[in-house]
């Protein structure tokens, strides 16, 4: 890990809905809370708790040096809306099998 960069992955006990355009896209109470610094908090949701069947998978991905190789999802109208993390490097090994989108709300 970088000097002063570091991440945490715990298991969150809040709801968090994803909804796009009317529609519910992954509901969860399982949640895994990423806490990156410099990032916001992200939620790393299960994929059976995600309709996996609305969504495209993109030719997209990126590299994070703390992480690994994403791999994106699409929707019609929304490019890139969420995204896992097949293969993470060992440090956040827990988000394996896990996706995250960019608006959460957390109820």
């Amino acid at each position: 890990m970088a000097h002063g960069h570091t991440i945490t992955v715990e298991r969150g006990t809040q709801h968090v809905r994803v909804v796009h355009g009317g529609q519910v896209l992954a509901e969860s109470e399982r949640p895994l809370v990423l806490r990156e610094t410099g990032c916001p908090v992200r939620y790393y949701l299960p994929a059976e708790d995600v309709r996996l069947d609305l969504l495209t998978p993109s030719d997209t991905h990126t590299h994070c040096p703390f992480k690994g190789t994403a791999s994106y999802w699409s929707l019609p109208d929304a490019p890139d809306l969420v995204w896992s993390y097949p293969d993470p490097r060992p440090d956040v090994a827990a988000i394996k099998g896990h996706l995250c989108f960019y608006d959460v709300e957390v109820l």
